[in-house]
């Protein structure tokens, strides 16, 4: 069986999600958002770093969200949930797929680390307007996109969990401003489906 190891509020609920999604079986393993949950020897056996998520699949064991995705849907789902590589679709499916952690993900990485992770002697009122800033910026070509669409390639894809997720993190965050009507409607859909709701109940 599929195991994930995983922490609330992070990109392991991407993963979750999939799985919902596909209806496949897996167990969680909810780790402690603590350093004695993330870096102790059992888990840094499984990720160096101590990150999440880490996906186990009988002898394999990989980490990465997006490399996971991938994992599951080649694996598990004979490449369902993205467009055939002629399909005209495939690149824009690449395109936004990549766009998550390339683009949108650094500057909301380090509002975590301004908000949540640095004590407060050592936040950075500066660097989190930033990187407010910058997300923001980041998701006008995701609004602009989405724009008489329901998902980003129009059909629901992996593109969505992994840039969806984020979107859904974002307005959370309070990045989405109210003139980006499209995200807006489109984080909504996410919320509804039933796949997603489910890993909100475990933490995305």
């Amino acid at each position: 069986m599929l195991k994930v190891h995983f922490v609330a509020n992070t990109r392991a609920g991407r993963v979750v999600w999939l799985l919902e999604e596909l209806g496949l079986e897996y167990e969680v393993n909810n780790i402690p958002f603590t350093k004695e949950g993330l870096k102790s020897p059992e888990h840094r056996a499984r990720h160096a770093l101590g990150r999440v998520p880490v996906l186990e699949d009988g002898e394999v064991s990989i980490f990465e969200s997006g490399a996971i995705i991938e994992y599951i849907i080649e694996r598990h789902k004979n490449g369902g949930l993205k467009p055939p590589p002629d399909d005209a679709n495939f690149p824009y499916y690449l395109q936004w797929y990549h766009y998550c952690e390339g683009m949108v993900m650094p500057p909301m990485n380090q509002i975590v680390v301004q908000t949540l992770l640095l004590p407060p002697d050592r936040r950075d009122e500066v660097v989190l307007a930033q990187a407010k800033t910058l997300l923001t910026k980041t998701l006008m070509p995701v609004n602009e996109n989405l724009k008489d669409k329901e998902y980003l390639i129009g059909n629901f894809s992996a593109a969505d969990l992994m840039l969806g997720h984020a979107c859904f993190m974002a307005n959370r965050l309070g990045c989405v401003n109210g003139e980006m009507k499209n995200i807006i409607q489109y984080v909504e859909r996410i919320s509804n489906r039933p796949a997603f709701q489910k890993a909100i109940s475990l933490g995305v």
